[in-house]
Parts: structure tokens; sequence; C-alpha cells
């Protein structure tokens, strides 16, 4: 079956992207986790905006930092006077670039559940601004420099940017088979990896692009675990069964 258009008319007066976006990642786990080699695991991760996480109890816990000794009082005795820092050199009105997150995480589980592949479904909320496509091609490109195989997946159809030829300019590179305007919907899988033992040989980076477009099937991409191990990212399989589970026409 085709890719559907989930941003436009007739199909978004009926269904949600997100209900896609939410769906996709978990059916995608549950293929790989059937094919996946016992030691590797994959999981869903879905975060929409900013997310943040504090370890309340080891705030609470920490004892009251003692800023300097006293000298008159007695050895006991400690220093009232706070340090004031000087005025700001700038203070503006802004906000955080919230992210959302629909992904899929591959770990070594012989590794101490080491990170080694991650899917990226992009959302519109990761194209709208170029805060949040910045923050999203750096966060590609530093999973990529930990040796993390990334692969990105774009079928938005309201934003006109391709955050993977984003990605390649963030590093300094450049893919040649992009037009003068990337084409908005694609699926990339990337990895960055060292040939040889040689410390002299450079990193190389490896991309593996498509062009998408509705009404034609979606690619199978190569998903790196290791250096010479990769399982096939059947995303057209995995996309028809969510349309099918989700009852999307």
């Amino acid at each position: 079956m085709p890719l559907r258009d989930h941003f436009r008319p007739p199909l978004d007066r009926k269904r949600s992207w997100d209900e896609l976006h939410g769906a996709w990642p978990t059916v995608i786990v549950m293929a790989l986790n059937k094919t996946l080699p016992a030691r590797y695991v994959a999981a869903p991760q879905i975060h929409l905006g900013a997310y943040f996480e504090i370890d309340v109890a080891s705030f609470e816990e920490e004892s009251p930092v003692v800023l300097a000794s006293g000298g008159g009082e007695g050895e006991d005795s400690i220093a009232t006077a706070v340090w004031a820092p000087p005025r700001p050199t700038l203070e503006v009105s802004t906000e955080l670039p919230d992210q959302d997150e629909y992904e899929v995480r591959v770990y070594d589980t012989e590794r101490e559940r080491r990170l080694v592949a991650a899917v990226e479904l992009v959302s519109p909320g990761n194209k709208d601004r170029p805060e949040s496509r910045r923050a999203f091609v750096a966060k590609c490109a530093a999973l990529l420099r930990h040796h993390v195989s990334v692969a990105v997946v774009d079928v938005v159809t309201t934003r006109q940017f391709n955050l993977y030829g984003e990605l390649l300019e963030f590093i300094g590179q450049a893919d040649p088979a992009l037009a003068h305007e990337p084409a908005p919907l694609y699926a990339a899988a990337c990895r960055w990896r060292r040939l040889g033992e040689s410390p002299r040989l450079q990193p190389r980076l490896q991309t593996w692009a498509y062009t998408l477009a509705i009404g034609q099937p979606l690619p199978t991409l190569p998903l790196w675990l290791a250096d010479n191990l990769a399982v096939p990212l059947e995303l057209e399989a995995s996309y028809e069964e969510t349309c099918r589970i989700l009852r999307i026409p």
C-alpha cells in the first residue's frame, strides 16, 4: 500500500497524524525484536515537548555549602556574606525550544545496555522553527559521534525542510544526490565508522538516503548494530501494519 498524506485533507479530517507517530515506533519495535540477535533489544521512546528529569531526593539530601570560615567568634563560626555576581551581559525573554521525540532505540544488553541504534520519526514540531531543526540535527550528530547509527524517517508534508540535508550541512558535508531544493519527504540511514585499526585512518560517514513520495511504498533501510552487523528496517511493512491497527484507510 502507498504512503498516505496524514497532514492534509481528506485524511487529516478523519485521523490525527500523531496517532500514526505514537503507534509506529511500537510496531517497529515489535518487528525488530523478532529479528534482532539475542544480545540486542529494541524499545520505543516518545517524549512530547520539553522533557526534564530531576533527582529530587539527591537535591534534598545535599548538605549546605560552607562558603568561608569566620575569623572572630570561634572556630565554628561561618561567614554569612554571600558573593554577589555581576549583572548579566544579556537578559531576554525567551523559551527553550520544545522537542518532540518519536523514536525507537536499540540497545546492546551485553555491553551494559549501550545504545547502538536509533530510529527518529520526524514530527511537524521538529521542522517548524530554525531552533527546532538545529536541536534535532544536533541530537542526531551527537548520536553519530558516539557511534550510534541513526535512521531518520520524515513523512511530514506540511513543512518544506529536509533534516537529513541539514544534518550533513551541520557536520560539514553534502550529499550530491540531493537537489538544489531537497525533497521534504525522505528516509535516510546514517552511521559514522572507522575503517581499519590505524589511528591515521579518519572515520567515514556512510548514508543510505531515499526520497519518499505520496502514493509510493516506503524503502527498507539498513539499521547498523555494529561495524559489521546490520538488520533490515522494513519501513513499508511496519507502516502498513500501523495503519491497519489504527484503521487508517
